[in-house]
């Protein structure tokens, strides 16, 4: 039986620079640049996981606005990704907080060293941003857990 994996991901912008995590792929052992996303847990509410995701990947609280995409990415492993997408406000560093140990650092980057970028995970990470700078938004309330 299929069954696509569910991820979420975090968009973060701050003066025009975006964040994101630098992380060894597990699938390629390659260091690859991502923004912070995962998987989404059992029983958890797709808004609680991508906070969550965040805070675990970048030490930071992450608060969505709004929706920026739903996305299905077949990916080169056989597995089918379904990724929602978020943007909306980061916090500084949590102290506190402990950053996974898959993440090598964060990173703040302008929109044009990351289409530049041939170490993306995947076409995710460009296309979510293109979407993002192009103005594409969502409401939080589109997204309905029953």
């Amino acid at each position: 039986m299929w069954t696509p994996d569910i991820t979420v991901a975090a968009i973060c912008e701050q003066h025009g620079r975006f964040l994101l995590v630098e992380e060894r792929s597990k699938s390629s052992n390659k260091v690859v640049f991502n923004q912070p996303s995962g998987h989404l847990e059992n029983g958890e509410t797709i808004i609680a996981g991508v906070v969550r995701e965040t805070l675990e990947e970048t030490c930071r609280h992450f608060t969505p606005d709004a929706l920026v995409g739903l996305y299905r990415l077949p990916a080169a492993n056989g597995k089918t990704y379904i990724r929602y997408t978020f943007c909306g406000s980061i916090s500084d560093e949590d102290p506190a907080a402990e950053l996974d140990p898959d993440i090598i650092r964060t990173h703040w980057l302008t929109p044009d060293a990351i289409y530049a970028s041939t170490a993306l995970r995947s076409p995710l990470v460009s296309n979510c941003i293109s979407d993002y700078l192009s103005g594409v938004r969502y409401p939080l309330d589109v997204l309905k857990e029953l």
